[in-house]
């Protein structure tokens, strides 16, 4: 049977969205010119669709249909990628074309939540194995809702952002408890999928960010609630380095720069609110790291990727789940 291009390829589109994110919020306090991080948003455009063409283009000549890929254990959740990368761009499209960026916004978010709700659906049918679960399974509901409330406040919805925040917080809880008893007690992830730990990373910072959009850049119990859970889980992937050099490279290390991108985007926000002295080279040694990180993975990125690699982490870990 020939395969679908694995959705895990979509994290090369997130990260970059991510990096144009965190650039956009650095912009402000460096003096940069509302130009330059918009080089990084059309780069995350480009590759936003350039993903979407090859997939489609792939999948019309594939023999695995569209929706057992969907109802793949491993890779199906991946796929709210799609919409969740939309909200980031129609965010900053509604900057200079306001209604068509909020358009992008609540077409993405709807389908998102369709997305959701169909996937949720497939879960309370009681097929799903632990083993199958990995940090992946954060993104249809806690990525898309608290990037949802971000995204949904920067284009004056409110209530809508609100929402979104309430679903995101919840299922955080519910999932990030679930993934921790995969990992904890269940056989360690294929290499390929390790990379996918360092996603339980990016929800107290996007939590963060999307706070600030909703109520204001202020200090407060929220937000540095958010801030030392952020510091607990930096930490916590500083300790697993050892475990990530050891991992053969592959396209699976593109999950670790939306994390990243989100938890510095964070850290420029709290360096702003605070007036915290010195921060201005803070914020340009961070973005620069950052940017220096995600085009060394881009360049290596490029040679032919071995795919395949990809689809056997994805079923090795699925194995239980398919087999039942």
């Amino acid at each position: 049977m020939t395969q679908r291009i694995p959705l895990n390829t979509l994290a090369i589109g997130f990260g970059l969205a991510g990096l144009a994110e965190a650039w956009s919020a650095a912009a402000p306090a460096l003096g940069l010119p509302d130009l330059l991080p918009q080089v990084f948003w059309s780069i995350a455009a480009v590759a936003w669709v350039w993903l979407l063409t090859v997939h489609l283009v792939r999948g019309v000549r594939a023999t695995q249909r569209l929706r057992d890929q969907l109802r793949h254990p491993a890779q199906g959740p991946l796929a709210a990628l799609v919409p969740v990368i939309a909200m980031l761009l129609g965010a900053d499209l509604s900057r200079y074309a306001f209604a068509a960026g909020r358009l992008v916004v609540v077409v993405a978010l709807a389908a998102a939540a369709v997305f959701a709700g169909w996937l949720i659906s497939t879960w309370l049918q009681g097929d799903l194995e632990l083993e199958a679960v990995h940090g992946g399974y954060l993104l249809p509901t806690v990525a898309a809702g608290l990037v949802g409330a971000d995204t949904a406040a920067a284009v004056g919805l409110r209530q809508v952002a609100w929402g979104a925040f309430g679903v995101g917080v919840f299922f955080w809880t519910v999932l990030t408890t679930l993934i921790l008893l995969r990992i904890i007690i269940r056989p360690a992830l294929p290499d390929a999928l390790t990379p996918t730990l360092a996603i339980l990373l990016a929800p107290p910072a996007v939590a963060g960010l999307a706070w600030f959009q909703l109520t204001g850049p202020t200090a407060g119990p929220a937000p540095a609630a958010l801030a030392g859970l952020t510091v607990v889980l930096a930490l916590t992937q500083v300790a697993s380095l050892p475990r990530y050099r050891r991992l053969a490279f592959s396209l699976g290390f593109w999950s670790f720069t939306f994390p990243s991108a989100a938890v510095v985007a964070f850290t420029f926000e709290w360096l702003e609110v605070a007036a915290a002295p010195g921060r201005r080279p803070i914020i340009a040694v961070l973005l620069g790291a950052l940017t220096v990180a995600v085009t060394i993975l881009a360049a290596r990125s490029l040679p032919r990727p071995d795919l395949g690699a990809l689809s056997t982490a994805d079923d090795n870990d699925a194995a239980p789940a398919i087999a039942r």
